[in-house]
């Protein structure tokens, strides 16, 4: 039983803290790893209102999702912490022939001047050209939206955008976590990553803590769930027992297989989050562990794995970083001076590509990293 709202970040709602007892998912440790030769590092985008997903688009431009900016427009909702407001000034920015351009702008956005949180579009993907599906945030029980009124029943969704600017919802995300709560606990729903293929669509809801697909015609259905994390006896249990994996990024593996990235839950353990292999009808296996508050992920041609992680220590706090996980399994810390990174991107030029600052309107910034 929950003792406890959950707390949010300026990203995601994470996990419920709980007294229930561990699940028998093993606790992993941080790993050391080594420090990468100094990578180079030049700002490639800039002024951006919290920027998170990276995607490339078809037509090989660079794409990112902006959650919003510090600016209410709208009503607002009260919750446990202050009240959340209505921005609507999510957005979608495109890099492209060395040109910075907003291609979308008011899209659905949320700010909470009590906590500085900013909540709206977390994800970008592209099937096809002309056709970017983008994930819309929320973070509260699917319910709730309606306080909103009308403007409500667009948070909590898998949206498309057009290159005119123009946008739909393509599926509601928030009402099957509603209607189902498949991982059980309280109702809560957060869509954040989104891979979108050209027979389905597969997002992340972090509140919900499950993997979703999603039709072309809309339904959805369930494909995973993931199960709480134990807290090991210390500081911090009691009063944690567990914290809830708070899944973040979708990718397709080179073996084909979908791999989902967690977050976790309040106390934000180092070494507590986890990727791992999905594969339909069968129970996630942890792919890698002994990583930390993890938001994104993303091979690189050689095989390589890159790993966002938000912040180095428990609470969220410390400096986030990129690290590396080479083919035979070795790691190696590229950058580890970074401000809430929320996405990483793996260049066609053998560089990667880093929206930093991910939680800061006005100021985020997407970074070109030479390894």
């Amino acid at each position: 039983m929950s003792h406890a709202s959950r707390s949010v970040i300026p990203l995601l709602v994470v996990a419920a803290c709980t007294t229930e007892p561990p699940t028998s998912q093993t606790f992993r440790p941080a790993v050391s790893r080594d420090i990468a030769p100094a990578a180079s590092r030049t700002v490639v985008m800039s002024g951006l209102d919290a920027p998170r997903g990276l995607a490339w688009g078809p037509e090989g431009a660079l794409y990112v999702a902006e959650a919003g900016s510090n600016v209410a427009t709208g009503p607002c909702v009260a919750g446990g912490r202050g009240s959340n407001c209505y921005s609507g000034t999510g957005a979608v920015t495109r890099l492209w022939h060395g040109r910075q351009e907003r291609i979308a702008s008011g899209l659905p956005s949320g700010y909470n001047a009590t906590t500085a949180d900013i909540g709206g579009p977390h994800d970008i993907s592209f099937v096809g050209r002309g056709n970017a599906q983008v994930s819309i945030g929320w973070g509260g029980p699917p319910a709730s939206r309606a306080a909103f009124g009308e403007i409500g029943a667009a948070f909590g969704t898998l949206i498309a955008v057009t290159p005119s600017g123009n946008w739909r919802v393509e599926a509601d995300i928030a009402a099957f976590e509603g209607e189902n709560n498949p991982a059980g606990g309280i109702l809560e729903s957060n869509p954040y990553g989104i891979l979108a293929e050209p027979d389905a669509r597969y997002v992340t809801d972090a509140g919900g803590n499950s993997l979703l697909r999603v039709r072309p015609n809309g339904d959805v259905s369930l494909v995973a769930t993931f199960a709480a994390i134990p807290v090991p006896r210390g500081p911090f249990n009691p009063p944690f027992a567990q914290s809830d994996p708070v899944p973040t990024e979708v990718t397709r593996g080179p073996d084909g297989a979908l791999y989902v990235s967690t977050l976790t839950g309040a106390p934000f353990l180092p070494g507590a989050a986890a990727i791992y292999r999905v594969v339909p009808g069968q129970a996630p296996q942890m792919y890698v562990g002994g990583l930390t508050q993890i938001v994104d992920f993303d091979w690189a041609a050689d095989g390589s794995l890159y790993v966002v992680q938000y912040a180095s220590a428990p609470f969220l706090g410390g400096p986030g970083s990129v690290i590396r996980i080479s083919p035979n399994g070795n790691r190696s810390t590229i950058t580890a001076d970074l401000f809430h990174p929320t996405a990483v991107l793996a260049g066609p030029d053998g560089a990667i590509y880093v929206s930093n600052k991910g939680s800061q309107p006005s100021v985020g910034e997407v970074l070109r990293i030479v390894p």
